[in-house]
């Protein structure tokens, strides 16, 4: 099979959806398939697949632009300057399969007329929500959703599978990870500039509205012996810090680090947090556990599919409740510390790799 894989960020961000198609490539790759990628940041030395460049406006240059239809956040914006060089790089003709999780240009631009006799199917994986998908098939059809299009739909939960799949042609593939990299290991927290004699609580999070960061910081502020770790950056970290200065005043670190140092930072970390209320299926959840952390996140049914029945999951918007759940799961961080790590590798990305192209091969058929 001739795939191509598009996105903005590729090879110039860190972020799951950029880490999850990157990792669905190589898999792909080691299976003998012909992938290409296209993306805005530089090529990489070693990588196994071909790579294109496409550039973008960085995106942080647009956190506060107008939000309007079809441009209704920073990644519009950068995917729309993405669009004049991937339409120039894309050559429908000489690919089988298309996938992104990018809309609307993207797909736009994958989904364009053709003069060959069959235009590449086009596969949307709902890394970033779902919602293109839902609001097409719904009765609003708003503005730039009602034009989506796609082959296969790539679910990435089964809620999104659900929510679906009687309109569109779905498989429900989740995320992945590699337990070769994510691993427990000796914790080196002055790597990091962290206190030795702290609970280390963890969040690996963009700095948006959606993740909710400002409540983990609300939690954290309530157990006197915890340090909350924010890794990540976003539109929200100036405000991020100042509720930070002012709840957490000695026991606060934002910082970023690249993709070979993370195993590092996990396992420096005593519990891993996420507060959003709604995430898809963040690959921070997978990485954590292979790590062998306990995880504290949104008590509902998505997180028990995800992390099984023995994590501490609470109800996010009582930060009594998250810190009660935080303290506990430090309390008890050697407990079910290898059935984590069982439940991570059954979520490898190899076997991952196979459902993708099981996935296309049928969408071929």
């Amino acid at each position: 099979m001739r795939i191509l894989i598009a996105l903005p960020g590729l090879h110039k961000f860190n972020r799951g959806a950029e880490i999850a198609l990157i990792a669905v490539a190589e898999e792909l790759v080691r299976r003998g398939e012909d992938v290409t990628l296209i993306g805005s940041g530089p090529p990489r030395n070693g990588a196994p697949y071909r790579y294109l460049r496409a550039r973008s406006v960085n995106r942080t240059h647009f956190e506060r632009w107008p939000q309007i239809p079809g441009l209704r956040n920073e990644y519009c914006y950068e995917e729309l300057t993405f669009l004049p060089e991937l339409l120039v790089k894309y050559s429908p003709s000489s690919y089988d399969i298309t996938m992104t999780c990018s809309y609307p240009f993207t797909s736009w631009a994958l989904r364009r007329p053709t003069q060959a006799a069959r235009r590449p199917r086009h596969v949307f994986v709902t890394q970033n929500g779902d919602w293109p998908a839902y609001v097409r098939q719904s009765t609003e059809r708003q503005y730039e959703y009602r034009f989506f299009e796609c082959d296969g739909l790539v679910c990435i939960n089964p809620d999104f599978f659900d929510r679906n799949k009687d309109r569109w042609n779905c498989r429900l593939i989740p995320n992945g990870v590699d337990p070769g990299r994510f691993r427990p290991g000796a914790a080196n927290r002055a790597a990091f500039g962290l206190p030795e004699d702290r609970m280390i609580v963890l969040m690996v999070s963009a700095l948006i509205a959606s993740k909710r960061v400002e409540a983990g910081v609300e939690a954290v502020s309530h157990i006197p012996n915890a340090h909350l770790v924010v890794a990540g950056d976003g539109p929200l970290r100036d405000s991020v810090a100042s509720l930070a200065s002012r709840l957490l005043p000695g026991r606060f670190t934002r910082l970023t680090a690249p993709p070979d140092r993370m195993p590092a930072l996990y396992q420096s970390a005593d519990v891993f947090m996420q507060c959003s209320k709604d995430e898809p299926f963040g690959l921070v959840f997978l990485e954590a556990m292979a790590c062998g952390l306990p995880i504290v996140a949104h008590e509902m049914p998505r997180m028990r599919w995800i992390l099984g029945n023995d994590e501490f999951l609470a109800d996010m918007d009582d930060p009594a409740a998250v810190a009660q759940a935080i303290e506990t799961a430090g309390a008890q961080a050697a407990v079910g510390r290898e059935k984590r790590m069982e439940r991570a590798a059954g979520y490898s990305w190899a076997r991952i790799g196979g459902m993708y192209a099981e996935f296309f091969r049928e969408l071929l058929a």
